[in-house]
């Protein structure tokens, strides 16, 4: 569907992100936060945000990209598709390498350390095509291989997290390529609860109705919405939770569903970090429409990654 961007253009976005929330990523919690969070990252008269900047120099990123996008229905995987004139793969590079970096070093009058690692876990297919950006930083940016499940992608992305950071990264941020537009706030709300709780991933509360049903033909009851959260990313972790989490999932060969479900099966804390109905994953060719639209309103500036 194409539409013309005006003035309204973000709440019609908005209308159409809530159309689409359903249950497959969403789980149960005991109650949620209702504090606010802002849809932009807001300044100061000193020009320092608003909100708090962790240090982030022991926070590793692993950035999944080896995803088909069957759904999609077109001829190569959502992530490299063109969103505003790049692929939807090098907005969340940007975002890692330049703008994080470049808010961390201008706020909190420079004590938080910017992310030194980021891990883009990739089928070797494309690596060729991507080897240039990767040149660009060197020491901060590897690739890592995907593997036949997201368990296994992740597993490998923090093996090589930990061997190119050389342990200093204590926890890792494992964010889908998918999402493009995920904010500087919430990532920086999300790890300041990882670095207090140990685990913590962003999230909303689901807005539709949800209903259950055993055969799929007929409802079994109505789950109470105020318990329902969809979850988003980045999901951050402790390391050496992450690890002994994936330890306990091959041995006991336990399914799970997202990276903090790991931890939920260690019986570990997980805190749920509120954010931003925008931040939605790129699943069909209308969201893309959405995204771009998003984009335009927050009036981004264009991404150059081969600049």
């Amino acid at each position: 569907m194409k539409f013309i961007v005006h003035n309204n253009v973000l709440a019609f976005a908005l209308v159409l992100i809530c159309n689409k929330l359903c249950i497959s990523s969403a789980f149960v919690a005991k109650q949620h936060s209702e504090r606010t969070i802002n849809t932009r990252l807001n300044s100061n008269s000193n020009g320092e945000s608003d909100f708090s900047t962790p240090d982030m120099g022991d926070v590793g990123f692993v950035l999944l990209a080896g995803g088909t996008g069957s759904r999609m229905k077109a001829g190569m995987p959502k992530q490299y598709l063109p969103l505003r004139g790049v692929p939807v793969l090098h907005h969340s590079l940007d975002l890692f390498l330049e703008k994080l970096v470049d808010h961390c070093k201008s706020n909190n009058k420079g004590t938080s350390s910017p992310p030194e690692n980021v891990v883009l876990v990739m089928d070797p297919l494309y690596q060729p095509e991507y080897q240039s950006i990767v040149d660009r930083y060197p020491g901060r940016l590897e690739f890592a291989n995907p593997g036949v499940e997201r368990q296994g992608s992740v597993e490998n992305g923090l093996n090589k997290l930990v061997e190119m950071s050389k342990g200093k990264c204590q926890f890792v941020a494992i964010h889908d390529s998918a999402r493009p537009l995920v904010t500087i706030e919430e990532i920086c709300n999300v790890v300041v609860d990882a670095k207090e709780h140990g685990a913590a991933v962003l999230g909303v509360p689901c807005k539709a109705t949800i209903k259950e049903s055993e055969d799929g033909s007929f409802v079994a009851r109505t789950i109470p919405r105020s318990k329902l959260w969809e979850v988003h990313t980045p999901q951050v972790i402790k390391i050496e939770t992450l690890l002994k989490g994936f330890k306990k999932v091959a041995a006991e060969n336990l399914e799970v569903t997202d990276d903090v479900s790991v931890v939920e099966a260690l019986g570990e804390p997980v805190k749920l970090t509120r954010g931003e109905y925008t931040n939605l994953k790129i699943t069909t060719p209308e969201d893309m429409d959405v995204a771009e639209a998003i984009l335009e309103d927050r009036k981004s500036k264009p991404v150059n990654m081969l600049a």
